[in-house]
């Protein structure tokens, strides 16, 4: 019996079974707290604390005006803002970097994450960048890793895009096809062996399985995804058109569940972007280290953490926004969203304070709140991976477990 012969007479006979509510069995893991998708997002060159933490505390939190993460306002009720944390291990630009992800050990946690889930997709995980290979690949330039070794992140959107979403082969195509259309030979004979009532019945079974099959296929959002168009990638003043098509790419990735794990790098620790599109012409590195007596210099680089902040909102905004191509839901609901930095204050090169911000969850976080957990960030990570389904006590070379705090 050939593939697709095998896959119509196994329709035909899950069709023909009693019809199980899937949405109800989907409603109920959401209710556990099971998300099934992970979203990180890196920017460089850590943070001036003061001019990023927010305002009051748990859930009574806001963003002062002027502030790194005020363009999140809005926002709050959808975010678990988390400060207090230092690195378990890792000290300084390059450590930092190289411990972000691995808490010290060989492998970093989207990759933990991908060997659970990331076996039934085209892609176990995909890793996509914006200018961080200029300089090589090193511990500076790199933030995933696997078996002690990293993983290097895609700079061409272009490339990218291409590798997820080209033309389909005609395998490929087939597995498309509404699996009512393919068992419909044999749906025919069964019904003209039913009675007229069972043929009423089952027609209304067919008319819900074809509705639900509807749903599953996300109303078209996987159908025509729009290639970017983005000239001279490796060049500086691309920076920003290169960023929104990676983060455009990897919110359609997760919807057509091409995969389930995306990482996101813009730039690397070190950074010498310069955001010459909002008006600065200091290097990103340069203005991370300004002190406070120069406070035109720390004005720059806050308006350049301000407009990387930007690009975490609108990460937020299309997972709200773009539906889950199974369920129809938004993409937010059960998806993981964290963004990272290497560094607390940049100008001490230390790895304390360092700022994280997570959105989604799945339900498994306790959100809208600013949460000074005060521990290592090996718990939060190992928080993130139980939060997928993945069951760690530790992670990394760190004793802290998951922490009932985030919760």
């Amino acid at each position: 019996m050939n593939r697709r012969t095998l896959m119509k007479y196994g329709a035909a006979a899950m069709i023909a079974a009693p019809f199980c509510d899937l949405a109800t069995r989907r409603a109920r893991a959401a209710a556990a707290g099971s998300a099934k998708r992970l979203l990180v997002l890196f920017t460089p060159n850590g943070t001036v604390p003061h001019r990023w933490r927010p305002s009051g505390s748990g859930s009574s939190y806001d963003f002062p005006a002027g502030s790194i993460l005020e363009p999140l306002d809005g926002l709050q009720d959808d975010l678990l803002v988390i400060g207090g944390m230092d690195f378990n291990v890792g000290d300084n630009h390059e450590g930092g970097m190289r411990n972000m992800l691995t808490c010290g050990g060989s492998i970093s946690i989207d990759q933990v994450v991908a060997d659970h889930i990331g076996d039934s997709t085209r892609f176990s995980s995909l890793e996509l960048s914006a200018l961080t290979s200029a300089w090589g690949g090193s511990t500076q330039t790199r933030m995933c890793y696997r078996d002690g070794a990293f993983l290097t992140p895609d700079d061409d959107p272009i490339h990218a895009f291409t590798r997820v979403f080209g033309a389909p082969s005609a395998g490929e195509l087939t597995n498309r096809q509404s699996v009512i259309d393919l068992a419909s030979d044999e749906l025919r004979d069964l019904k003209g062996r039913l009675g007229s009532i069972e043929q009423t019945r089952l027609d209304a079974h067919l008319e819900s399985l074809r509705s639900l099959e509807r749903q599953l296929q996300g109303a078209g959002t996987c159908e025509s995804p729009v290639s970017p168009v983005v000239s001279s990638p490796q060049s500086n003043d691309a920076f920003p058109d290169v960023a929104r098509a990676q983060l455009d790419l990897a919110v359609q990735a997760l919807a057509c569940d091409a995969t389930r794990v995306v990482t996101v790098q813009l730039s690397h620790t070190v950074s010498p972007v310069v955001c010459t599109w909002i008006g600065e012409s200091q290097g990103h590195h340069e203005l991370s280290h300004m002190n406070d007596g120069n406070t035109a210099g720390v004005d720059s680089f806050v308006n350049c953490e301000r407009w990387f902040a930007e690009q975490f909102r609108y990460l937020v905004e299309q997972a709200k926004q773009v539906p889950d191509a199974q369920t129809g839901a938004p993409l937010l609901d059960d998806t993981v969203v964290l963004w990272v930095k290497e560094l607390g204050d940049s100008r001490l090169h230390v790895c304390q304070e360092v700022p994280f911000v997570l959105a989604g969850g799945g339900g498994y976080f306790s959100m809208g709140r600013y949460v000074d957990v005060g521990t290592t960030h090996d718990g939060v990570l190992t928080s993130v991976a139980n939060a997928l389904g993945v069951p760690l006590d530790r992670f990394g070379t760190g004793t802290v477990g998951p922490l009932e705090v985030l919760r």
